[in-house]
């Protein structure tokens, strides 16, 4: 797991440790030490800790004036035993809401199992982008189905053409606009 990278081709578009906007301004990631693990499992330094033991994260861009951010996961999203959710929801989506971010891109094809708990923090989230919406894209199969039987289609789309988004291939307000015409479509 350690030399599974988080996505840096946008890096000099968007870096969330230096934007004071950001959750994570001033986050240092230290290239020589790896410190973060996953059940025991050293993981590349440039992920961000949310505070979680198994759900990781990077901030991959951010627009203000479109209110829409792409975020890229690694691990276990766990709520079951590490409430994860709440963790995501606490410490970086609220701070985001409050900077005016209403449409969230998760990606996920790092995020090798889903446990989920009920659907709270998940409801709370979808009810704060009121005009908004939450896209998962590249999840694992099985890690959508598991969302799905805990009702999480409800709050977060994914799914479908969403899962056959070549994003790395795409510049990030590319990906939004093509994500946001599919949600359209999907919504009517």
């Amino acid at each position: 797991m350690h030399t599974i990278e988080p996505f840096y081709n946008w890096i000099e578009a968007y870096s969330a440790s230096e934007d004071p906007r950001s959750p994570l301004f001033g986050a240092e990631n230290n290239l020589m030490e790896f410190t973060n693990t996953i059940y025991g499992y050293y993981i590349h330094p440039q992920w961000d800790d949310i505070e979680s033991e198994t759900l990781f994260l990077k901030i991959l861009f951010v627009d203000y004036d479109l209110r829409f951010c792409i975020i890229e996961f690694i691990g276990e999203w766990n709520d079951t035993l590490h409430n994860d959710i709440m963790q995501l929801k606490r410490n970086i989506i609220d701070p985001m809401v409050q900077e005016g971010i209403q449409k969230f891109i998760l990606i996920g094809e790092n995020v090798f199992n889903f446990h989920g708990s009920d659907d709270c923090y998940y409801e709370e989230w979808f009810e704060d982008v009121e005009d908004g919406w939450i896209v998962a894209i590249n999840f694992q199969d099985f890690v959508l189905e598991e969302m799905k039987k805990y009702n999480l289609d409800y709050y977060i789309n994914f799914g479908g053409n969403l899962e056959e988004i070549h994003w790395r291939t795409l510049e990030p307000r590319r990906l939004f606009q093509l994500v946001s015409t599919l949600i359209q479509k999907r919504l009517g």
